[in-house]
């Protein structure tokens, strides 16, 4: 008798705790209505003295002549272009788009194309255009991500990027060339316009961390909070 209710109770406990974890397991990934979410919208700006540094480019049949390059791309309204903005830990919340095609990183005139990019784990494909070799490197921080030749024009090779995170990429024959690569693990991001606006929507309501990176600049955090069916207008200067 005794043996028969301990069993009982086992099996209750079981029960009501296999309940509880699919309770949190859906409460943590269904994803919100949109009639719910708020949408963040936002300028990022330089407003102080744009930093630019002297370009000797060889290859210069391809790569083109010396010039001065600004090392944060600033519009007539001080707005940054290509700066990659993404909210921090977000727990649930609209599902990952997904892409008919793996996305590309192109070595095109001495120049990766794009500069900046936001991309779901998994394949990248590496391309060289140009008539001369590039050697595309990119970096979780200080750890390869990933390390290739392209002597021909024409080449293309696919490169696994599998965690989150901000990957550098960097042409060790061309040290003038760099670009970002931002793995998300979730899909509220956007990469800014020429004016340096950018608009992210259907966000859960809630407060989060505002992650702004320009490859020069480094990351900027702010907080923004986000209400049902508002717009949470957000202002970050990247000036050091």
């Amino acid at each position: 008798m005794h043996a028969q209710v301990k069993t009982s109770s086992i099996s209750l406990s079981s029960v009501l705790i296999s309940i509880l974890a699919i309770t949190v397991i859906t409460a943590y990934s269904s994803p919100v209505r949109a009639q719910e979410g708020g949408t963040i919208k936002g300028t990022v700006v330089y407003t102080g003295t744009v930093p630019t540094k002297k370009i000797i480019p060889k290859d210069r049949e391809t790569c083109g002549n010396p010039h001065e390059e600004q090392l944060v791309v600033v519009g007539p309204n001080k707005g940054v272009k290509d700066a990659i903005v993404y909210l921090d830990g977000v727990p649930k919340g609209k599902p990952m788009a997904n892409s008919a095609k793996p996305p590309e990183i192109d070595n095109n005139k001495c120049m990766f194309v794009p500069q900046s990019q936001v991309i779901p784990p998994g394949p990248i494909v590496i391309v060289n255009s140009d008539p001369v070799l590039h050697n595309t490197h990119g970096f979780y921080g200080k750890r390869t991500a990933f390390n290739v030749a392209l002597p021909s024009q024409g080449q293309r090779i696919t490169k696994q990027l599998p965690r989150s995170g901000i990957v550098r990429v960097e042409c060790d024959e061309h040290g003038h060339m760099h670009a970002t690569i931002y793995v998300a693990d979730n899909p509220y991001h956007a990469v800014t316009g020429a004016d340096g606006s950018f608009t992210i929507k259907d966000v859960p309501p809630g407060s989060y961390t505002l992650v702004v990176y320009q490859w020069h600049v480094g990351p900027t955090q702010t907080s923004v909070t986000v209400k049902p069916k508002e717009t949470a207008d957000v202002k970050v200067d990247l000036t050091k």
